[in-house]
């Protein structure tokens, strides 16, 4: 170190250390690429399931909507009145479903590298929800909703069309698998800095062996939905993805005596003064 040549101990010893190093700097860069190929392999797989689920989801609807309008088409006069209001009835409900089904697609796209981009305000739940209530399956009024609050006035910090899609996928849910008839709660309230909203029906309820997959992408458990069409599965996942990029929490658990119950938290939101 002083300008002085090593002798051949220490040159020898110097060698075995850049040799480790040397070592070392391999084996992490091997791990890196092994684990750089895992993650590209798991996006291939899941455009794989997300391709293969899309396009069995959109055949089903998209047959549908063109075999009642070809139907409405050849035998428009043949059909009498309550005939016609049923067909148009199946198309708007098919047209509805891939609305939904798209919308899902559209906040899938928003969530990159499981991060979702937000764009926060300060928004009242009560406008939230009764947004989230219009686009509400056409089938909702087979079921009652109810809608209460712990507060008169909630505020929450969040991306508000976001959200109004997380309470759109718990409703609409809540429809497919309880029965017609069942009554269907959205609960909203507020305790310190969190708002609370909840989504509880009380129909069969969900298996407690399932509960623990009810939010993995892809998964629909054993239940079959009411009109016998197979689920996308990602719904409650992208309702995880949501709140989570908000910083709360969600969770499913029993209603009393008998359901389902849904909770989710987002961070409050107050009021901004400007003088």
């Amino acid at each position: 170190m002083n300008g002085t040549p090593l002798d051949s101990f220490e040159n020898s010893v110097l060698l075995s250390i850049l040799g480790e190093c040397a070592l070392a700097l391999e084996n992490i860069k091997n791990a890196k690429e092994k684990e750089e190929a895992a993650v590209l392999a798991q996006n291939e797989q899941l455009r794989a399931n997300l391709l293969r689920a899309i396009s069995h989801d959109l055949r089903t609807p998209l047959t549908a909507i063109s075999g009642s309008a070809d139907n409405l088409l050849a035998n428009y006069k043949k059909m009498d009145d309550a005939l016609r209001e049923q067909t148009f009835t199946d198309i708007y409900d098919d047209s509805m479903w891939l609305i939904n089904l798209v919308e899902n697609l559209l906040a899938v796209t928003r969530i990159e590298g499981g991060q979702v981009n937000l764009t926060r305000s300060i928004e009242l739940m009560d406008e939230v929800v009764s947004e989230a209530l219009k686009h509400i399956n056409r089938k909702s009024k087979e079921h009652t909703i109810r809608v209460t609050s712990g507060k008169d006035f909630i505020l929450a910090h969040i991306d508000a069309k976001l959200i109004v899609q997380v309470i759109i996928n718990l409703v609409d849910n809540a429809i497919k698998y309880t029965p017609v008839g069942s009554v269907i709660e959205i609960h909203t309230d507020q305790k310190e800095q969190w708002v609370t909203v909840s989504v509880s029906d009380n129909g069969p309820g969900i298996p407690d062996e399932q509960k623990p997959r009810i939010f993995d992408m892809f998964y629909s458990g054993a239940n079959k939905v009411v009109d016998s069409r197979r689920s996308l599965g990602l719904g409650l996942s992208l309702c995880k993805s949501i709140v989570t990029a908000h910083g709360g929490t969600i969770s499913v658990s029993d209603n009393q005596p008998n359901g389902t119950a849904f909770k989710f938290t987002l961070p409050a939101g107050e009021v901004e003064l400007h003088e």
